[in-house]
């Protein structure tokens, strides 16, 4: 009797683990391993014993800066004696990600596998899309006038990702800073 792959993952949770380090959008160990369901020492250990399978485009490790990095992004470390991290974590490129589910080979890998896939062409498409619509914008601003400036300077402010606000201060304020 096989046992079937638990339920794929939502491809919301996947883009949140994907990192942009070197100029490569990637995925940690860490965070493959908990959507494969297996512990991130078992992925590191199989992913050592085909190296040959991962050449530096496919899986690298980040630098100690980088590394540092990304903890003020996510939360590596975790609490406790003995839950943090010894060594740098590995970095897979999306065809990183494809090989480990050969070196993986279960059907939880398979499934999940497929699931980052398509996030990964998601994000390839709307990156196109987007570089797309900047270049028919660049085109039509040459072929008018200087009296549609103000329409197209507006778009470009609208395809401009929102600033983040502020984070306000916790505790109590005093006479002084209202």
């Amino acid at each position: 009797m096989s046992k079937h792959p638990s339920s794929t993952v939502p491809s919301e949770i996947i883009e949140q683990k994907i990192y942009l380090i070197r100029g490569h959008k990637v995925m940690l160990d860490a965070d493959l391993a908990e959507l494969y369901e297996v512990e991130t020492r078992t992925l590191n250990q199989a992913v050592k014993r085909n190296l040959n399978r991962f050449p530096k485009d496919f899986m690298f490790q980040p630098a100690a800066v980088e590394e540092a990095a990304l903890r003020s992004q996510i939360v590596i470390l975790k609490s406790g004696r003995g839950r943090h991290r010894k060594y740098l974590p590995y970095a897979f490129t999306e065809h990183g990600v494809l090989m480990l589910s050969s070196v993986l080979n279960s059907p939880r890998a398979v499934q999940v596998n497929i699931a980052i896939m398509r996030v990964f062409v998601k994000i390839r498409t709307l990156m196109a899309s987007h570089t797309d619509l900047i270049r028919r914008l660049d085109e039509m601003e040459k072929n008018y006038d200087t009296q549609f400036r103000v329409v197209f300077e507006a778009i470009r402010q609208l395809m401009e990702p929102a600033p983040v606000p502020p984070s306000r201060r916790i505790g109590f304020s005093t006479e002084e800073e209202k």
